[in-house]
């Protein structure tokens, strides 16, 4: 499990094609690094990947053909900025919400503008998704969990802090982008709570 919360931002250092699907090498760049274990998950843009070797400054993680095709990573070019977060402890603030690290759609950039000091973003999202998302809500998108400022039947929009755009890989994202999104945890569990009620 993860917070949302981004840890560090790194970059893309390689991809190489294994019977198939992909092994990516990624820098970690400021993401904390100490005591990283082999086998423990690591959220890249919000996709949760398991460490199979790693150094003091990158890791290696395999991508299987279903992540390739249903994540942002098939289609990620080497050097590209990403989003890092490693799993949760037991003992941790939960400062975002539950994140899974299991992408439910791609969303995409529509706008981004200025708002005071913040930067309003709108994202399309997938219709089958567009339920699950409501006016302040939670929203995971390329790993960083968000508030949702306003939804409608095409998308959604969130407010992002300098903060939070200066610290993610928000900074090098434009309008046209494609993003990984997570729907909350809770929708999920109440539409199959609900639905298992309707059909008792």
């Amino acid at each position: 499990m993860f917070t949302g919360i981004i840890e560090g931002v790194g970059r893309l250092a390689a991809r190489e094609s294994i019977g198939g699907d992909v092994r990516f090498t990624f820098a970690v760049g400021s993401l904390p690094f100490e005591q990283v274990q082999m086998g423990e998950s690591i959220a890249v843009n919000g996709v949760c990947l398991t460490v199979i070797d790693f150094d003091d400054s990158s890791f290696k993680a395999d991508a299987s053909t279903e992540t390739l095709d249903l994540t942002t990573l098939g289609g990620l070019a080497e050097g590209a900025v990403i989003n890092l977060e490693r799993a949760m402890r037991p003992t941790d603030r939960l400062g975002g919400h539950l994140v899974s690290g299991h992408v439910d759609g791609f969303g995409k950039v529509l706008s981004i503008h200025e708002d005071a000091r913040a930067l309003r973003w709108r994202f399309a999202a997938p219709k089958a998704l567009l339920k699950y998302i409501a006016k302040k809500g939670s929203i995971c998108v390329d790993g960083v969990s968000l508030t949702v400022n306003e939804a409608d039947d095409e998308g959604f929009e969130v407010a992002l802090i300098p903060h939070t755009v200066a610290n993610t890989a928000f900074s090098a994202t434009g309008v046209g982008s494609a993003v990984n999104l997570e729907i909350d945890l809770v929708a999920r569990y109440v539409e199959r709570l609900l639905g298992q009620g309707a059909a008792q």
